[in-house]
């Protein structure tokens, strides 16, 4: 009776192991705590497992695996013989495990090395069939299928197909693309189901590595291959340094369709087929997916990372603030696609060179003050005309807050980082944003550079009128839009009191002395003679000085149309009734009477018709 309560005993124990076996490692444990309970215990299971016919039981599965393993057409040709296969290997591993927790003994111990061997060329063989899978699988599937949460609108004429003939190479990212809400199936549900299976094998088998390369290396091609599709070169940071500009536009142009179909369509796309791959073997998915992706990843971050560190000419600053705003509206895709532990290293790249974006656009706008700086008072604009600087520096900045919202985020980064920047006159300032203090430092640097550059005038007058020139133009390019909105109207108003005092200033150093030759001293007590003399030697100067001042003045430029119909209308304005004044006055004198006419060469309509030839200087220079 005992003797048949210890074979129950061993029964029991070898189907608990047996059953709970299938479980991870857990036979091991279990097996061990037998062992450990009684060493009889462990010498009974040992005979019973010899009992059973190890060695037949290892014969019988070399001969069902080795003759697929040396098979030399795919295994998964045939349903019948996969199925077969992944039943034996099933078979193999658990007999492994079985006998592994046993291996002190000779004989079975020498049977697990062969197991294990034939395990190993299970594997590779497995290895093989999942890289063929694989690669038929995507040769063979249409890649045109695709999931959308929204319908696709229809962009084709009645008689226009888009598609045209199909071609078994398209492959349908190639393609322009206007919704992003797009998954790709990338292999057929069956190739999936084969996969996962094959999977699972290797890596109840520990060969989770060696799956996950043979995965990603086949992955990584329609990658790569897709990336060129979409026109994106593999490109060094040095390569992309010594583009020639107009070149380096054309690659931004690629690399910001790339990176969005990138992250928008292939990498989930990818994430879902690893998921689906390596369904219930989490550690496993995410592994494969950054072998997949980080190559990718990185060719694009690196290109973005060569833009940030490139060149921080000012022209240069639009394509970067386009990159910057690339990865930036792409940052929740980074967040959400590279979520694993496996990933982190690509995400935190992705938010560095986001942020070296920003440290570049920063950069641009300091080269842009020394610009400013370093652009020399040399030689005189000729006729007062607007200076080139005043039209570059509007026009880039009336370009540049078209992004004022990126430009804001950027600049706000620099205040959040401590970094100091401009320190501009702020007052007055209708936003106290670090952009707005950025944009009214450059207008102070810009009409600082100006006033130095006015000072290479001999001419009083015609610095006022360069003053005025280009007071006006910073004035008209700062109103209705995003610039005035940031400097605001105190702004404005406090500049446009400096454009009219700059007109009081040319009229007063051009034409007060004209004014002062027409005045009449009405409490003379000379005699009519005297008088009369005094009369005809002020008309005398005052041709003279009219003449000289018109000759000179009308070589001038006044670049806007109302500002020049101004002033020549304030000319006339205090001019032409002086003037009248004194040529009455004039014809009134005793001694000459009828004779005026003899000494006035200007009536007071060629007064005015000579003020208004003044300031028509030549066609270049109005913008």
């Amino acid at each position: 009776m005992a003797e048949n309560g210890e074979e129950k005993l061993i029964a029991v124990a070898r189907h608990i192991a047996k059953t709970l076996g299938h479980t991870d490692t857990m036979t091991d444990d279990i097996l061990k705590i037998f062992s450990n309970f009684d060493g009889r215990l462990r010498e009974k299971l040992t005979e019973k497992l010899s009992e059973d016919g190890v060695e037949q039981t290892l014969n019988s599965l070399d001969r069902q695996i080795s003759r697929y393993i040396s098979a030399d057409h795919p295994i998964w040709s045939n349903s019948a013989d996969s199925a077969s296969f992944l039943d034996s290997i099933d078979q193999l591993i658990a007999a492994v495990r079985d006998w592994t927790p046993l291996a002190d003994d000779k004989n079975i111990s020498s049977c697990l090395d062969r197991a294990e061997d034939l395990l190993q060329q299970s594997m590779f063989r497995l290895e093989d069939e999942f890289r063929t899978l694989v690669e038929r699988g995507a040769e063979s599937f249409d890649l045109t299928r695709s999931e959308s949460t929204h319908p696709h609108p229809d962009y084709s004429d009645d008689d226009d197909d888009v598609f045209g003939d199909e071609d078994e190479n398209f492959i349908p990212v190639a393609q322009p693309i206007t919704d992003y809400d797009i998954v790709i199936d990338a292999l057929p549900a069956g190739t999936i189901g084969d996969l996962h299976e094959i999977a699972k094998r290797m890596v109840a088998a520990g060969y989770v590595k060696e799956c996950s390369h043979a995965y990603s290396t086949c992955r990584r091609e329609f990658l790569e291959e897709s990336f060129s599709r979409l026109g994106l070169q593999k490109l060094s940071i040095d390569e992309v340094h010594r583009m020639q500009w107009t070149q380096l536009e054309d690659e931004i142009e690629k690399w910001i369709k790339a990176i969005n179909v990138a992250l928008r369509i292939l990498f989930p796309s990818e994430r879902r087929l690893c998921d689906r791959v390596f369904f219930g073997y989490s550690s496993a998915a995410d592994l494969s997916f950054m072998e997949v992706c980080r190559g990718s990843t990185i060719q694009l971050l690196n290109f973005a990372d060569a833009v940030a560190i490139g060149s921080r000419a000012p022209e240069r600053l639009f394509k970067v603030l386009d990159v910057y705003e690339t990865i930036r509206d792409l940052m929740p895709e980074f967040e959400l696609i590279f979520s694993d532990q496996y990933c982190l290293s690509l995400r935190n790249e992705a938010i560095t060179i986001w942020k070296r974006l920003g440290e570049a656009i920063r950069g641009i706008f300091m080269e842009l003050e020394n610009l400013i700086r370093r652009d020399p008072a040399k030689d005189a604009v000729p006729g007062g005309r607007l200076h080139p600087i005043t039209r570059y520096v509007m026009n880039y900045l009336r370009a540049a807050c078209r992004a004022r919202i990126t430009l804001e985020q950027v600049f706000e980064e620099s205040v959040a980082s401590n970094v100091d920047y401009r320190k501009g006159d702020d007052q007055g300032l209708s936003s106290s944003s670090s952009l707005a203090v950025q944009m009214a430092w450059i207008m102070e640097l810009l009409e600082s550079n100006l006033e130095a550059k006015s000072k290479i005038y001999r001419d009083s007058a015609l610095c006022s009128v360069f003053m005025m020139n280009n007071g006006r133009y910073i004035v008209q390019k700062v109103k209705d839009n995003e610039l005035g909105t940031l400097l605001g109207e105190d702004w404005i108003r406090k500049h446009t009191a400096k454009v009219r005092q700059y007109h009081v200033n040319y009229q007063r150093s051009s034409w007060s002395k004209v004014l002062g030759v027409l005045k009449v001293d009405n409490n003379s007590t000379s005699p009519n003679g005297a008088s009369s003399k005094n009369l005809r030697e002020k008309l005398k100067l005052f041709n003279s000085y009219f003449e000289e001042i018109c000759k000179t003045q009308s070589t001038w430029v006044i670049f806007d149309d109302q500002l020049r119909d101004e002033l020549r209308a304030s000319i006339s304005g205090s001019l032409t009734p002086a003037y009248r004044g004194f040529i009455t006055r004039l014809q009134g004198a005793t001694d000459i009477g009828k004779n005026a006419d003899r000494y006035i060469r200007y009536s007071v309509e060629d007064i005015e018709a000579r003020i208004s030839g003044l300031f028509q200087g030549t066609s270049g220079g109005r913008r």
